[in-house]
């Protein structure tokens, strides 16, 4: 895709999308609206709740050179065995935005031509935090209908090999072989196959080479209006599509639109729990951390089939 091309689609994606709320819902979260809040808690049929998450790493590899974190401090030896009352304490940290670990981006997370979504200033980025779309915005949560599309599945894979492309048709095939329909508000969820693929053949540089959406794929997003997009890998293929715009998807979904993603996400227990009910549509709950003026979040979404 030319640089003239993804210039264009991103100025098209940026005029149709709502600017920035003051209050309330915000960016495409403004379609997730009450109303379909409460018509997807009828997607529940068994309860069955799983984790989209993969467990956090804390060994370094080629995809995770800034592991995270965990050290326990308590109890001391001292207390092991001892008589009366003592806790068991530990301090965590990580890297939110790395290759590795599932996380959510917020809307301050991209910054391009100086501004973040809906024109707001980067200077509002600042070593203190961010003072505007941080993503304390989401501390009441993010509850709606989410959607599976299996492009693996559609093309007869186990995986997709870093490098490839997922595109408009693509997700529509899916639509059609999954018989399900991505409509406004849902959260839509696109398997590639990545955490497979690392956990059959061990990590590598995914900075270097893995799969995502091609950036034309982002009009279906628009079309469908879609209010958070989640992927197993980052969402952007590397190499880029696009010469000298390295996340042309973030750019497009995050700065031009307003949808929060989620990227390392792992389904491979939602994939067949959905291919076993026969249906890839299901309530889902998305729990960011509650931390003032950050980028991002660890999170777990859970979907309830």
């Amino acid at each position: 895709m030319t640089v003239h091309d993804f210039r264009a689609l991103y100025e098209r994606l940026r005029a149709e999308a709502a600017p920035p709320a003051v209050d309330g819902p915000y960016g495409a979260l403004r379609l997730l609206t009450p109303e379909r809040v409460a018509a997807a808690a009828a997607e529940v049929r068994t309860g069955r709740t799983v984790s989209l998450a993969a467990p956090i790493d804390t060994v370094r590899g080629p995809d995770d050179p800034e592991p995270a974190v965990h050290r326990m401090t308590g109890p001391r030896a001292d207390d092991i065995g001892a008589d009366g009352l003592y806790f068991a304490t530990d301090r965590f940290s990580m890297n939110v935005h790395g290759d590795a670990d599932s996380h959510l981006d917020a809307l301050c997370h991209v910054l391009f031509d100086g501004e973040l979504y809906g024109g707001v200033p980067a200077s509002t980025v600042t070593a203190e935090g961010a003072r505007r779309l941080s993503v304390d915005r989401l501390g009441n949560g993010v509850v709606g209908r989410g959607v599976l599309l299996d492009i693996p599945r559609l093309r007869g894979v186990p995986w997709l090999e870093p490098g490839d492309h997922v595109t408009s048709d693509d997700l529509t095939a899916a639509e059609a072989a999954q018989g399900v329909s991505v409509g406004p508000g849902d959260l839509l969820f696109v398997r590639v196959g990545h955490r497979l693929r690392r956990t059959e053949l061990g990590p590598w540089d995914a900075a270097g080479a893995r799969v995502g959406l091609h950036p034309t794929a982002v009009e279906f997003l628009a079309e469908r209006g879609v209010t958070v997009l989640g992927g197993d890998g980052n969402n952007d293929t590397a190499p880029s599509a696009v010469r000298d715009v390295a996340f042309p998807v973030h750019v497009l979904a995050i700065h031009a639109m307003g949808i929060h993603l989620m990227d390392y996400l792992r389904f491979e227990d939602l994939a067949p729990a959905c291919a076993e009910a026969g249906r890839w549509s299901f309530l889902c709950v998305v729990a960011p951390l509650r931390l003032t003026g950050a980028t991002g979040s660890p999170v777990n979404p859970i979907a309830v089939l």
